[in-house]
């Protein structure tokens, strides 16, 4: 005597009716009732291995279909479009009203979001010092009920102007704290005013003990600048004098990480303003495993751009606009 559980389905073949009633039927009761396999198990006089691969087997003869539904305020078609397009390790969009600093709170929130979820223990974190970006990221962060970092360490100078000074100190400081993470500040200008002062302050021992943090770390958070200076940064006395800019923008330089200029493709732009800096090269920068770059706005869409085109950021947080136009247009 047959017994009606048992499917009769041949390897290659369609099920056969009755194999297909009892498919639909465990379906029926797990996914549109909400019933337990175990349950399902006792009612049909069933083990519960079986209704597990009853179940699985509905999912391959096409009774159970899986539909993702996105909810509102979510990109991940265009967030995997931009990941593909530019070989991104990873983006997140996000809606952001209006142009310009506008977007600031939005581009803050989703970058306190991705590292609550993404810093899992043991990271060492370079951060650059002059981003608003990156500013408005740790006012809204969480504090992490673990320690998830072991340091936070400046990559960029962070000495300026002493009214706004205390922002760039307070970003490294504040997302160690956050994260229990130990602070290591760069005692130093971003930008000085000759070679010679520079070879000076690379030598000196404070500078040079975090200089040597730069080859450890597992992540760099930075943002993406335009040629013009964003306020913040023009207020801290690091920003570029009108004719350093001229001369960028003739060598093609349409934006930066970290003061590193690069031109529409993202390749380095070299020019006299990098034997000024005190800051991290590319080549230690394109050596940190995740470089996430904050960034949007349109004035900042050519900037962006090339930084993904050239490989200076590997994880993207950035608008709404931004994110279309990185798929529109290339």
């Amino acid at each position: 005597m047959t017994n009606p559980h048992t499917p009769r389905a041949r390897a290659g073949r369609e099920p056969e009716p009755d194999q297909l009633r009892l498919l639909g039927k465990v379906a029926r009761m797990y996914y549109e009732r909400g019933i337990r396999q175990p349950q399902i198990a006792a009612e049909l006089s069933l083990s519960q291995p079986r209704v597990s691969r009853l179940l699985r087997q509905a999912t391959e003869v096409g009774i159970v279909r899986t539909v993702v539904t996105m909810p509102p305020g979510t990109y991940t078609e265009l967030e995997d479009a931009i990941q593909e397009r530019y070989g991104m390790r990873d983006v997140v969009v996000v809606d952001a009203s209006g142009a310009g600093d506008a977007v600031l709170p939005a581009l803050g929130a989703a970058t306190a979001d991705y590292l609550d979820v993404t810093l899992t223990g043991g990271h060492v974190i370079g951060v650059s010092s002059w981003s608003e970006s990156l500013i408005a990221a740790v006012d809204v962060m969480r504090p992490k009920n673990i320690t998830v970092v072991d340091k936070v360490v400046q990559i960029v100078g962070g000495l300026g102007d002493p009214a706004v000074q205390m922002q760039a100190t307070r970003l490294t400081g504040r997302l160690a704290d956050l994260t229990g993470g130990t602070p290591v500040f760069l005692s130093a200008p971003g930008l000085v005013g000759s070679p010679a002062i520079r070879k000076a302050l690379m030598r000196d021992p404070s500078v040079k003990e975090v200089t040597e943090l730069w080859s450890r770390l597992t992540v760099a958070l930075v943002g993406i600048g335009s040629l013009e200076p964003s306020p913040l940064l023009q207020r801290s006395g690091n920003a570029l004098a009108e004719t350093e800019q001229e001369e960028l923008r003739s060598l093609g330089a349409v934006g930066d990480v970290c003061f590193r200029y690069f031109d529409a493709d993202g390749k380095s732009v070299s020019s006299n303003l990098d034997q000024r800096l005190i800051g991290i090269t590319p080549r230690e920068l394109m050596q940190i495993p995740r470089r996430i770059g904050v960034a949007g706005g349109s004035r900042k869409f050519s900037a962006i751009r090339a930084a993904l085109r050239g490989g200076w950021v590997n994880v993207l947080i950035t608008d709404l606009e931004m994110a279309r136009r990185l798929v529109a247009e290339d």
